[in-house]
């Protein structure tokens, strides 16, 4: 009798299982490593833009402030839709929402890929950023509702990992390839790439319809009313912001850093996220795992206390030898990214799935606006010296760790299921 009701117990886990009862842990891999994929071309779209602005300049006959216009079209576009999504995107079906913003996505970066004029490019550029900054809001909220807690750390550490593999391989690769041939084609390769990406997606994610048993409950305007202003919610935008500030205080400004202070060639600075690239790969992994062990809030508050080391070698550095700066770089990147992994698993339990999708949106565009108020703000701080070096840069470096330090405050507020409960709807759609 004990076994028949085991049998029944079980049946009815994987029955109310997110994926339905024909999913497997292979298939959840599976999974997270095609989010990652996507989460991998929508980064590599984003920063490739940055290395080619030289040849942007000579094609479109363009100055500095114009290019600034392609550079920044993504990140404002993706805030902008970003906080327009939260009024729908909690509406559909996630597998339908994820499948639906990619394609934009693809077809955004195909338009940049022909763009015959400065202008379209612009334009292009805002396309892509619309569809590409809401597939990151969707790919969280599809980690939260298909993993469960206990293993959450460990899934946004691969689905993370996207921003180590892009720095190695992505950008490094297409930069080699408009070198060798024109700026056209690092985009029609990608674009190339997030179709067949797409079809796995349309293939490998499940129908994830649970959180749309509320969806009629409430007017869409007061339902992403609610979701901008819940208490729980406010302190994870300001908990976002802060972790935002923390990095990119730093981050902006050390490839500049390293070749005016440091020494470093214009030629070395791609080792710096090759080298930066290849330990996070391994670390984000090991910290997600560490953080289900352990607890997410404790793993989160000792890698963000150990953030003070490297950002104080990194921002006093002066001439030195090419292995001392990529050693200490390197730290940094390990550090500054490993504090993300349980930050986003701590996150998504914070908010009922119902309220996931517009909430992910939401805070996604928090990030998009803070990344750059905090770079604008911060080249106010940020000097030159008489041989044409960064002077002030200790500065932004002791405020990086106010605000890594703050964030360990703010961390405690974030209320979420308990450690191994599992945080999703108890509708799923099956297979």
């Amino acid at each position: 009798m004990t076994q028949d009701l085991t049998e029944k117990l079980t049946s009815s886990e994987q029955d109310h299982h997110p994926g339905g009862k024909h999913w497997t842990t292979a298939r959840e891999r599976l999974l997270l490593l095609t989010l990652a994929a996507i989460q991998f071309t929508t980064i590599v779209d984003f920063l490739i833009i940055i290395p080619l602005g030289p040849q942007y300049m000579e094609v479109f006959g363009i100055n500095t402030k114009q290019f600034q216009w392609i550079v920044g079209a993504y990140g404002i576009s993706a805030g902008t839709t970003g906080l327009l999504a939260c009024f729908v995107l909690d509406r559909f079906d996630r597998k339908q929402a994820l499948v639906w913003c990619y394609l934009g996505f693809a077809l955004g970066t195909f338009f940049c890929a022909i763009a015959p004029t400065y202008h379209l490019l612009v334009m292009a550029r805002y396309v892509a950023g619309a569809f590409g900054g809401v597939c990151g809001p969707v790919i969280l909220s599809i980690v939260g509702d298909v993993v469960p807690m206990e293993r959450r750390g460990r899934a946004m550490g691969t689905v993370m990992s996207a921003f180590a593999v892009a720095s190695i391989i992505g950008v490094p690769a297409g930069l080699y390839v408009a070198d060798h041939y024109n700026w056209h084609v690092p985009f029609y390769a990608i674009a190339g790439l997030s179709v067949i990406i797409l079809v796995v997606a349309a293939v490998i994610t499940p129908p994830l319809r649970g959180h749309l048993a509320h969806v009629h409950e409430d007017h869409p305007v007061a339902r992403a009313w609610a979701v901008m202003t819940h208490p729980d919610h406010l302190r994870a935008y300001v908990f976002m912001a802060a972790l935002t500030c923390a990095g990119f205080l730093i981050f902006s400004y050390v490839p500049t850093y390293m070749v005016l202070n440091v020494g470093m060639t214009k030629e070395q600075l791609p080792w710096i996220y090759v080298c930066g690239g290849v330990c996070t790969v391994f670390s984000m992994n090991w910290i997600g795992r560490w953080a289900d062990r352990s607890g997410k809030l404790k793993v989160f508050t000792i890698i963000s206390l150990s953030c003070a080391a490297p950002i104080l070698l990194v921002t006093n550095l002066h001439h030195a030898p090419l292995w001392v700066a990529l050693a200490i770089s390197t730290l940094l990147f390990i550090c500054m990214s490993g504090r993300m992994v349980p930050a986003m698993a701590m996150m998504t339990g914070a908010v009922e799935p119902r309220y996931r999708g517009g909430f992910m949106s939401i805070n996604s565009s928090v990030q998009q606006f803070s990344m750059g108020v905090t770079s604008f703000l911060s080249g106010y701080i940020i000097g030159e010296g008489p041989n044409k070096e960064m002077t002030h840069f200790p500065i932004n470096g002791i405020l990086a760790i106010m605000f890594a330090y703050g964030c360990i405050y703010l961390a405690k507020f974030l209320k979420g299921p308990p450690e191994g409960a599992i945080a999703v709807d108890p509708i799923f759609a099956e297979q």
